[in-house]
């Protein structure tokens, strides 16, 4: 395992961190405060190489590597101070670009992959509903043939980019009373029949990006639409996803994390209180130590993760729990602490921090809660299976 960083690769980091600073930033204050979505910023990311970035170049995507696509998410989201466009990102190119990558067919690639590589349209994935999201196999959307089609009903909730996708991945049942050995995933467009966005759902954070409930009425899709195998979409899907999610997906965490304790650390250089910088007192000195080391093992965590999906081998359930646990909790812990040493101005929207804090709350309930993630550890180190 060798997690260097060449000077390629740190130009990557750079370029991103650039684009997102000079292109996202600037705006984030306002497009938070109105929970507006600017469908220019997303053109801008993509005709920078950031949305395509782990797709092939003959699918219009630039090609990056798990790890490279990491340090691209990490450098944006230090560079734009917008978790919400990250996650959006995420949504897009990892929970629906990916699952049609590795399982799609030749037709389903070069539909759907150029457009999404090229910022024209932007994907979401449906899993959870309103009663199903950690134990997510006991979904009550499902899926008829009838002829040449599929039939769709049921609800998906919590949907991030439900409201301007232009295609979903979508799990359904189609085998009932089999569990997750009867569930399919398919490709559903967002002018299908019976198609529908229905309410819109406002956050606590992440407010830069658009989340709704999804409904399927009665939902007409082709044949085709099916992705992978029938009846094993759910397992082959959700095992993809796993890896790349908490790799890529939490890379963004790490670049909020090195924001905030980067500004920690220049305001107790600055602020001077009881004749001295704040930061001469040991008490903020450590608050800063610990920020700093959670972001080191939070970095590795998710590298190795990536560089096991680099090797080829199968996602590692284990590393990408661990990664995920400690990477989301790190981040909460960490923008609370950098709003503790910037005091009042950290509890101000123009320093950034407070923002951080309410959008990394996400990260401990979203794509598996922390109590999910325990549990995997804890069977696995009991050795009392999955």
């Amino acid at each position: 395992m060798d997690f260097r960083i060449t000077p390629q690769q740190h130009d990557l980091y750079d370029a991103a961190r650039e684009l997102g600073a000079r292109v996202v930033a600037p705006s984030v204050l306002e497009r938070e405060k109105h929970e507006r979505w600017d469908q220019d910023l997303w053109k801008k990311m993509a005709d920078g190489g950031l949305i395509g970035a782990p797709f092939p170049e003959e699918y219009g995507g630039t090609g990056l590597s798990a790890f490279e696509t990491c340090l691209v998410k990490e450098g944006f989201t230090y560079g734009s101070l917008d978790g919400g466009v990250a996650l959006a990102w995420g949504a897009s190119s990892i929970l629906c670009g990916i699952p049609i990558w590795k399982f799609g067919t030749e037709a389903q690639k070069q539909k759907y992959l150029p457009q999404m590589c090229s910022g024209e349209w932007l994907g979401a994935f449906c899993l959870s509903e309103p009663n199903s999201g950690s134990d997510a196999a006991s979904m009550k959307t499902h899926a008829v043939k009838k002829g040449d089609r599929w039939i769709l009903n049921g609800t998906k909730m919590w949907i991030t980019n439900g409201p301007i996708a232009n295609h979903f991945i979508v799990t359904a049942v189609t085998e009932p009373g089999a569990k997750a050995f009867g569930i399919s995933t398919f490709i559903v467009d967002a002018n299908s029949p019976g198609f529908r966005v229905g309410q819109r759902i406002e956050k606590m954070g992440m407010k830069t990006s658009l989340t709704s409930e999804i409904i399927f009425d009665d939902c007409e899709i082709p044949e085709d639409a099916l992705l992978g195998d029938l009846n094993a979409g759910f397992v082959g899907t959700a095992k993809t996803i796993l890896g790349w999610e908490r790799s890529t997906m939490l890379a963004p965490a790490l670049g909020g994390q090195r924001s905030n304790y980067e500004k920690a650390a220049s305001y107790a250089k600055e602020r001077v209180q009881f004749g001295r910088p704040i930061a001469k007192f040991q008490a903020l000195r450590h608050m800063i130590a610990d920020m700093k080391i959670r972001y080191e093992i939070g970095r590795n965590l998710i590298h190795r993760v990536a560089w096991h999906l680099d090797s080829g081998g199968d996602p590692p359930l284990v590393d990408a729990a661990i990664a995920k646990l400690q990477v989301s909790e790190s981040s909460q812990k960490t923008a609370r602490d950098a709003i503790q040493v910037l005091g009042g101005v950290g509890y101000t929207t123009e320093y950034h921090v407070e923002r951080s804090w309410r959008d990394a709350m996400l990260g401990s309930i979203g794509a598996g809660t922390s109590e999910v993630q325990r549990s995997i550890i804890a069977r696995n180190v009991l050795e009392i299976g999955f």
